[in-house]
């Protein structure tokens, strides 16, 4: 294992069954997986909470309430990260879950050994859906290694 070495996959195809099944998605039209390779032990709400902060930044909330129309919490709480609702927990993994009237978003964290994922799964429930998170999902793929990285980073300083 090489610290810091991200792997992604893509596609529905490409998740495992066993994550996929973790999700509160009626369908799943877009899914991906980042995972880091990491010596540095949290559990998965913790790294959620590293990931994306406790409240959604300006970023954040233009991105999932101005462009994804998502209905996201603006205040703390322990029953979101993000803004997201937190759907459904484990002792290895959370799901984040958002929803806005054309889309419903999982976002799914669990932690494996000495790894950390991300997975992004999407339901369109309008065909705009499939208009509009195509072009953003390629920013999307560059965005996720940094988070990850900046997480691991965030987290190894609270050591």
């Amino acid at each position: 294992m090489t610290i810091g070495f991200i792997d992604s996959a893509v596609g529905t195809s490409n998740i495992p069954e066993s994550v996929r099944a973790l999700t509160s998605l009626p369908d799943i039209d877009y899914a991906d997986q980042f995972t880091l390779s990491t010596d540095v032990a949290a559990t998965s709400e913790q790294w959620a909470r590293a990931i994306f902060g406790d409240i959604p930044n300006a970023g954040e909330l233009l991105i999932w309430c101005g462009l994804l129309g998502f209905r996201l919490s603006r205040t703390r709480s322990p029953a979101t990260v993000a803004g997201w609702r937190i759907g459904g927990c484990g002792e290895d993994w959370i799901r984040l879950e958002a929803a806005s009237w054309f889309l419903t978003g999982n976002l799914l964290v669990w932690t494996v050994g000495e790894q950390v994922s991300l997975g992004t799964f999407l339901y369109y429930r309008r065909k705009v859906g499939h208009g509009v998170w195509p072009p953003l999902s390629a920013i999307h793929r560059r965005l996720v290694p940094g988070l990850l990285h900046d997480a691991e980073a965030r987290l190894r300083a609270l050591r």
